[in-house]
């Protein structure tokens, strides 16, 4: 029986199934053509040696171990607590040499510094309460002007007794210095001015045998001079020489006699030093205060 064939006489192609391998391609998951996805995951997971590794690794990112900026308050605030706990370890360095230094002082050595500190103790207690009546007075109407303009006389009385411009008596010492073979130096006289301030001396003034007394301030200079003789702020003195001084008479007299003082020093020498408290210590010398050259009041 003849077939039936369509009109064009071709044959008709077979068809392609789909899923379905092509002829002669290699079935999958055989072992002669590796899957190309694995391969390539192959390829990246190996590690990559010579020029090729280099450049891969020039080309990672920069591992950023801080990227958070801190607000500026907040730097702020840190930068002074770093100065205050620098501040803080300064003082307690300073404290602990302090400590140091007092625990190797003497028993008279200690009780001197603290009968001059309870002194200033009460100097400053006094101050205070001076100072507060003081307010409340000058902040009332007139009577507070009254006692501002007051205040304001005292004030300027006190700073001419410190600074040598005006006469000043009260309780002190008489101090007289015989020297020894080396008579009085300056140093000896520089050294009982400074012991005596430091026990609160307000007024001082120095006379000698000859040549005239001279009031002591802040700017006084002491100078050996020719033939035992001491010059003072230029003036020639003579020993013995005679120190008046106002102030605490006891706490005064303890600072001259402390071991090792300008009382020791002077007697070691072979000199002698005489300390007596009369009633009133008269400091009559004065001296004309110099004109300002560079300072300026502020206004």
């Amino acid at each position: 029986m003849a077939e039936h064939e369509e009109p064009g006489g071709a044959a008709e192609e077979p068809r392609e199934v789909a899923g379905s391998p092509k002829p002669g391609a290699p079935k999958p998951g055989s072992p002669e053509e590796p899957d190309e996805a694995a391969a390539e995951d192959s390829a990246e997971a190996e590690p990559r040696d010579g020029a090729d590794g280099a450049a891969d690794r020039d080309e990672l990112p920069p591992v950023r171990w801080w990227t958070h900026r801190l607000p500026r308050r907040s730097a702020a605030l840190i930068g002074v607590l770093v100065a205050l706990l620098g501040f803080a370890l300064a003082v307690q360095v300073n404290s602990n040499d302090s400590d140091q230094a007092l625990a190797g002082a003497r028993q008279e050595d200690l009780v001197r510094i603290l009968d001059t500190l309870d002194s200033r103790k009460e100097r400053l207690q006094q101050e205070i309460a001076s100072l507060n009546s003081q307010r409340q007075q000058i902040s009332s109407t007139e009577q507070g002007r009254a006692e501002a303009l007051k205040e304001a006389r005292q004030r300027a009385d006190d700073l001419g007794i410190l600074a040598g411009t005006l006469p000043a008596e009260g309780p002190g010492l008489a101090v007289e210095f015989s020297g020894g073979k080396d008579g009085v130096g300056a140093s000896v006289l520089l050294d009982a001015v400074e012991e005596l301030r430091g026990a609160g001396a307000e007024a001082m003034q120095v006379e000698g045998s000859s040549g005239g007394a001279v009031r002591i301030v802040a700017s006084t200079a002491f100078v050996d001079g020719s033939g035992r003789s001491l010059l003072v702020d230029g003036n020639r003195l003579s020993a013995p020489l005679t120190l008046s001084v106002i102030g605490d008479a006891s706490t005064m007299q303890a600072a001259l006699n402390i071991p090792g003082g300008v009382v020791d020093t002077v007697r070691q020498a072979g000199g002698r030093v005489s300390v007596r408290q009369p009633s009133v210590v008269q400091v009559s010398v004065t001296r004309s205060a110099p004109a300002a050259r560079y300072a300026r009041p502020v206004s």
